[in-house]
């Protein structure tokens, strides 16, 4: 009997949990959320997935933007497939491939005070590199000229039979493709203490920073050289990178890379070395993975011009040995000093130089000419582009009226560093470049 008194509480219960509009949980794993029935609301459906879409429609990367929302069903997302069906119906290829300007750097001065005053070093630094505060005053003028960051392999690429073909580069008008690199990301050990940066690192957060030592002999985490700088720059404007790209890395190898003492030859005996070789190559994988390609700048910052053949093969063989295994397959190859294989002729068969890096496996070959904006070669197997050096001397030769090659990107005095003086003495300008 009070079995039964029990069951018709229970069923007089359920029943006006009905009528309420409620439901009995039929287990712990189940809520309200979970019922097929109920549809997200537009305002909050999928946050993320609309939010990496835009980031990749800023970027230019439309086919992936539509897909990210392929899957998202919402008043917001039907919207933004619309506006990015629209953008991607005015965005055209880019026409003149081989009128790319390629600008490079080499490791940007932190503290110019210790820099410029640092004895027989001082005027090297004053010729052939620029302070952060410079850099970071460039990017946006960059940016408002209509310039977007592409890599060398989203220009061209060898195809099956090893041909170089141009690729597609899909932007909108008034946008137009720049490659910036930089030279010696080794942080070599003759710059210590200099005002640089000693070395590039990945946090917990698994962001790219830079390690620096203040003149207090405090040690700092951020952004003070070149890559994380402009990593900064993309991530507030994600439109000045072309689906992600960054830039180039040029590595030599003698002193290590990265700020990590790698080579076997020079630094095989210490303690710490297989550590050494376990960070470099988790810091390189984690460059390639931000949008940056990393390159080959030869072991020992060789001449290629003036090298015999036999000299650079032992080096490149050095390279492969202590720097391929970190950084993975790379085929691209500055040249340190600009100094190239062959004149304004393409690369032939006849250059035996040419034939040893070829097989080698290097595609993409990197000089130095600041004789005019842009110029690239692309013949048979290679693609070679010339870069134009952004240093204390090209910012002189500028306000000297001697060459006006960096207008075309941004305003030279207006991102010159006060701690820097306007013109460099003449008689200390060289040819070479470290």
């Amino acid at each position: 009997m009070l079995r039964s008194s029990s069951r018709a509480v229970i069923a007089v219960f359920t029943a006006l949990l009905i009528l309420a509009g409620c439901s009995i949980p039929q287990g712990d794993d189940q809520h309200p959320g979970d019922r097929p029935s109920r549809k997200p609301s537009p305002d909050t459906a999928a946050p993320a997935a609309i939010l990496k879409a835009q980031r990749q429609a800023r970027g230019y990367d439309y086919p992936a933007a539509l897909q990210t929302l392929s899957a998202v069903h919402s008043t917001r997302a039907r919207q933004l497939i619309r506006s990015i069906k629209k953008q991607q119906r005015s965005a055209h290829a880019w026409k003149r491939m081989d009128q790319i300007p390629h600008l490079f750097f080499h490791s940007l001065i932190v503290d110019p005070q210790r820099a410029f005053h640092a004895g027989s070093r001082a005027q090297g630094y004053r010729d052939y590199m620029v302070t952060v505060d410079e850099f970071r005053a460039m990017l946006p003028q960059l940016r408002r000229r209509g310039y977007v960051l592409v890599l060398p392999r989203q220009i061209a690429r060898p195809d099956a039979r090893g041909a170089m073909r141009y690729q597609k580069i899909i932007l909108p008008a008034g946008k137009k493709p720049l490659v910036i690199s930089q030279d010696d990301v080794n942080y070599y050990e003759y710059m210590r203490g200099d005002g640089f940066a000693t070395n590039l690192t990945v946090d917990a957060d698994g962001k790219i920073t830079n390690t620096y030592v203040r003149p207090d002999k405090r040690t700092v985490q951020g952004s003070y050289d070149l890559l994380p700088v402009l990593d900064d720059f993309v991530a507030a404007h994600p439109d000045f990178g072309y689906r992600g790209a960054k830039g180039v890395l040029g590595l030599t190898g003698y002193n290590g890379i990265l700020g990590y003492r790698t080579s076997h030859r020079e630094y095989g005996n210490r303690k710490d070395f297989a550590e050494q070789r376990r960070t470099a190559k988790r810091v390189a994988t984690a460059i390639k993975a931000d949008g940056w390609q990393l390159a080959s700048h030869s072991w020992g910052h060789l001449n290629f011009t003036s090298t015999g053949l036999g000299v650079l093969k032992a080096d490149t063989r050095r390279w492969d040995r202590e720097v391929r295994p970190l950084t993975g397959p790379t085929d691209l190859l500055i040249y340190p000093f600009g100094a190239d294989i062959s004149g304004v002729q393409p690369y032939g068969r006849d250059n035996a130089k040419y034939r040893y890096l070829h097989a080698d496996g290097f595609n993409f070959f990197f000089n130095v000419d600041a004789s005019s904006p842009a110029w690239m070669q692309k013949h048979a197997g290679s693609l070679r582009q010339a870069r134009i050096n952004v240093d204390g001397i090209r910012l002189a030769s500028t306000l000297d009226g001697d060459n006006a090659v960096l207008k075309h990107f941004f305003d030279v005095r207006s991102v010159i560093d006060p701690a820097r003086h306007h013109k460099i003495d003449k008689q200390h300008r060289t040819t070479r470049r470290p």
